[in-house]
């Protein structure tokens, strides 16, 4: 096992990205394991940790399928309906409710 080098946070030397970085470039990862670590301190808690990727080993990103794209769009549909009305509500459900707002509202003054 390899110990990773540890850089300060903004201090990473050229050629480093996170998965965020390289998204907003058009790669990924491509299965390459992690080449290096961001460290944030914090006052009271332990670090804030990034994982660094090379860049020169990150792959392009692959593109969207249509099934990809369909899938995507029946996932967002589920997330949008509300199991006890059964309405799409136009808005993604809060996951602490469980159902839409106005049937959380209907329940709470039931209760």
């Amino acid at each position: 096992m390899s110990v990773l080098p540890v850089y300060r946070w903004r201090l990473a030397p050229d050629g480093y990205a996170t998965r965020r970085q390289l998204r907003a470039a058009g790669l990924r990862p491509g299965g390459q394991d992690v080449a290096a670590e961001l460290q944030r301190p914090r006052r009271r808690r332990g670090p804030l940790v990034a994982y660094l990727y090379r860049i020169d080993h990150a792959k392009p990103v692959r593109p969207m399928t249509p099934g990809r794209w369909q899938a995507l769009a029946k996932a967002n549909v589920a997330r949008r309906t509300c199991p006890e009305c059964g309405c799409d509500v136009g808005y993604v459900i809060p996951t602490s409710l469980g159902m839409c707002v106005p049937c959380a509202d209907a329940a709470q003054s039931a209760a």
